[in-house]
């Protein structure tokens, strides 16, 4: 496929300053880290991942550490010593919100890594404050509301249908045709099961019957939007969006395809929530459409699923329909980061330790 115009490197960037070495940072997955076989199944295939990308940097001469995301990590990363960090931790001892300390030891051992800094990861992680912040800036969300207790009293400008979300996990996690509630009963019911299982507060928000765009933002030595409609194989579902067996079991007849889709004005919604959510390099956003032709904003990833087509991740799947190869992805990521890096006096301004591709 003919690449966009906008998407080639300019003339005098035709050579990509790339690291001579690099760490793959990856999550450590044990079965007991989870209460729950599903949010297990999201990151069991951590390593395996890891292992895939590490063979593209090797292809690009880049030597690669595929290290675990636990406590030798900061010993490794001494002998090691590598000059960038790929950081794709999805969790710490199952615990989402503490993939945030990733980027912290990094920081602390004046590392450049790839993805959204501490507050960033920290922010991504809590999707009412995300709402929030959304909504304060005028990045469109639906109605919602944050539930402690499954007996909280329910926000009366809501209305029915309402789908309910895990606050603190993502990888549509319990998403599944149970997670939209058309009445107080059984919202309340599904609610008394979340908490008591996750043990973290729920999120609440409005159902938006439409269409659903995923957005991919990526930074090289610009930020780029590039959209993509999910094109929904069953159409005879009263409410249709992606469920957990969708994504992660491959139900037959169930999933869905991307199609390319273009408008200017979310375009710059997607860059505003980008800057709002303290996001770096590449974040992902999922946004409904419904039938008035009214956006809204319900999912936002600082460090969504990174890896090739051929892992089904969202930010190759994409960029592929607009001719942008899972290798260009990780020039512009390392380009980007080494950039940073640079300007943060982080590393010299000079070809000591970097090689030209």
């Amino acid at each position: 496929m003919k690449k966009d115009k906008e998407d080639k490197p300019p003339s005098d960037r035709k050579k990509y300053l790339l690291p001579r070495t690099a760490a793959i940072i990856f999550s450590e997955v044990k079965r007991d880290f989870f209460p729950t076989e599903v949010q297990y199944l999201t990151e069991k295939d951590a390593y395996r991942d890891a292992k895939i990308i590490s063979e593209y940097l090797e292809k690009m001469r880049i030597k690669t550490y595929l290290l675990a995301g636990n406590e030798k990590l900061a010993a490794k990363l001494r002998r090691a010593k590598p000059q960038l960090a790929l950081n794709l931790v999805g969790s710490v001892k199952g615990q989402e919100y503490l993939a945030s300390t990733i980027p912290a030891l990094l920081e602390l051992l004046g590392i450049p890594y790839t993805g959204a800094g501490i507050l960033g990861e920290a922010l991504s992680y809590n999707k009412f404050l995300v709402r929030k912040l959304l909504q304060q800036n005028g990045v469109p969300v639906p109605n919602h509301q944050l539930f402690n207790t499954y007996s909280d009293p329910i926000d009366p400008t809501l209305r029915f249908p309402l789908i309910s979300k895990l606050n603190e996990i993502h990888g549509a996690v319990e998403i599944t045709r149970n997670a939209v509630s058309e009445t107080e009963k059984h919202l309340r019911e599904r609610l008394k099961f979340l908490i008591k299982t996750y043990n973290q507060p729920i999120l609440v928000e409005e159902f938006i019957v439409g269409r659903e765009i995923t957005a991919i933002l990526l930074e090289g030595l610009n930020k780029k939007v590039y959209l993509a409609e999910k094109i929904f194989h069953k159409v005879n579902e009263k409410y249709i969006f992606v469920t957990f067996e969708d994504q992660w079991l491959k139900v037959k007849g169930g999933g869905f395809n991307y199609q390319k889709y273009q408008d200017s004005i979310l375009k710059e919604y997607v860059k505003k929530a980008f800057e709002i959510n303290e996001m770096f390099d590449y974040g992902k956003f999922d946004i409904r459409l419904d039938p008035s032709g009214r956006y809204f904003f319900v999912d936002a990833n600082s460090n969504p699923a990174f890896g090739p087509k051929e892992l089904e991740c969202a930010i190759a799947s994409i960029l592929d329909l607009y001719g942008i190869s899972f290798i260009e992805i990780l020039k512009r990521l390392l380009m980007n980061t080494l950039r940073d890096a640079q300007g943060k006096k982080l590393l010299p301004i000079t070809n000591n330790g970097v090689h030209e591709s």
